[in-house]
């Protein structure tokens, strides 16, 4: 009855999609918070010269994945001689720079990171823009600025190690942003005077004010408090939800009201210190996968309930199969099954969300750590590394179709952006340029 009424609920969420926004990629995990998408003819075989639509220089590195509506890309970003954030508009058909905000100086905390690797997100109307500097702006699709508000001058400084980065979520009607940070401060940042507080925002997305702040508790410690994950919707016994990950425990919470529903959290009973979490939760076929960070396993959950969940919430565990781990990349969830890629230990594998089995495993191919989320469409995994290499794989068998040099990155730059899928195109973020790719 679970999966029945599920994928009742999927149906619908897909449909609703497709009917507003067919061949979109309106957020960072794509129309169906997955990594994947119904898109055909999409290539196999072009090289920056070859079958390129149209590219742009860009004036800096960033994270953040191409985000499309219509005849619209929408990219966070940075300008790096000016020290300036950005947000900008690019015609999808021509490349042409449609419109481009300067937001604020300041582009990063860290050397690993930039305040702009956040996606934008939009519902064919609006698009809001997110950056770690807590600034969250929302234009037209024309360019006009409809609101804007800073999160830390509302709610306090963000108490992370590292740059702070989560990409907001446009789901039924509400905007949802989810800050999981440290209880104390850490080398300067956060609240001195009093305990920082980890929540989840959901807001009016037509005028940005506040519509709920849920506090989320945690027993987790030090840096295993922050997490860098995005908000995904699930359905539970027929209901909908929203899912949170990150302080060692995986929540699921009311859309209307932001109220813990239940929690799962058994990987961290030693409560190690140092595992932030990046991967965002990821459903398909009745279970949610999360994945533990730093080499250890992937856990499929399902609730059983309401309140704290034990050990029975676990449908499989990955600990056989070691390589099935991810420390940065959300896995995706196409054709059926789940496609986990770890960065550290060089893989890419399918894997049955039922029962855990692994129908095929591949070594990642070139120099490079692979960092960006998988992207699963048209029959085919598309993965980038840092150094810019797309590698093209086939989703049934593994096989590796076509290992393809995007960048030669220069000093600490490196490729971090998820590939886009829309309208029949990749869209490709390297270090600096943006690449059209298809037909």
């Amino acid at each position: 009855m679970f999966i029945r009424k599920y994928y009742t609920f999927l149906v619908l969420v897909l449909a609703a999609l497709s009917a507003a926004q067919a061949s979109d990629w309106p957020q960072w995990r794509g129309p169906y918070f997955n990594g994947s998408t119904d898109e055909k003819n999409l290539p196999s075989n072009w090289s920056k010269t070859d079958k390129i639509v149209w590219s742009v220089d860009l004036a800096g590195s960033s994270a953040a994945t191409p985000i499309i509506s219509g005849n619209r890309v929408f990219l966070s970003g940075v300008d790096s001689d000016r020290d300036m954030l950005l947000a900008m508009c690019f015609d999808r058909t021509s490349g042409k720079l449609l419109w481009q905000h300067d937001i604020g100086k300041g582009i990063s905390k860290d050397r690993r990171s930039t305040c702009a690797a956040a996606s934008p997100v939009t519902n064919g109307k609006i698009v809001v823009f997110f950056y770690a500097n807590g600034d969250l702006i929302c234009f037209d699709l024309n360019g006009h600025r409809q609101w804007a508000r800073n999160i830390r001058d509302d709610y306090g400084p963000f108490a992370f190690l590292w740059t702070f980065s989560s990409s907001p979520t446009l789901f039924n009607g509400k905007l949802y942003l989810q800050v999981l940070q440290r209880d104390v401060p850490v080398q300067g940042r956060g609240l001195k005077d009093k305990k920082n507080e980890s929540y989840l925002l959901a807001m009016d997305p037509g005028t940005g004010k506040t519509l709920w702040r849920q506090i989320r508790p945690s027993k987790a410690r030090s840096e295993s408090r922050e997490a860098f994950s995005t908000p995904i919707p699930f359905s539970f016994n027929g209901n909908q939800q929203l899912l949170i990950v990150g302080g060692d425990v995986l929540t699921g919470h009311d859309l209307e009201t932001g109220k813990e529903l239940w929690r799962w959290g058994t990987w961290n009973p030693r409560r190690i210190t140092h595992w932030r979490l990046v991967p965002s939760p990821i459903t398909g076929d009745g279970v949610i996968l999360v994945c533990a960070p730093k080499n250890y396993p992937v856990y499929a959950i399902r609730p059983t309930g309401t309140g704290v969940q034990d050990d029975s919430a676990i449908v499989w565990v990955s600990q056989e199969v070691r390589e099935v781990s991810s420390d940065v990349p959300t896995p995706a969830y196409y054709d059926g099954d789940f496609f986990v890629l770890s960065d550290l230990r060089k893989r890419l594998s399918r894997v049955e969300p039922q029962t855990g089995k692994v129908k095929w495993t591949i070594q990642t191919p070139g120099r490079a750590k692979y960092e960006a989320s998988p992207l699963a469409a048209d029959g085919k995994i598309y993965i980038i590394n840092h150094a810019g290499e797309v590698a093209v794989v086939n989703a049934a068998n593994g096989e590796i179709i076509n290992l393809i040099s995007m960048d030669e990155p220069i000093g600490r730059e490196v490729v971090r952006a998820s590939i886009s899928a829309a309208y029949s195109q990749l869209f490709i973020r390297t270090t600096r340029r943006l690449y059209c790719v298809g037909k």
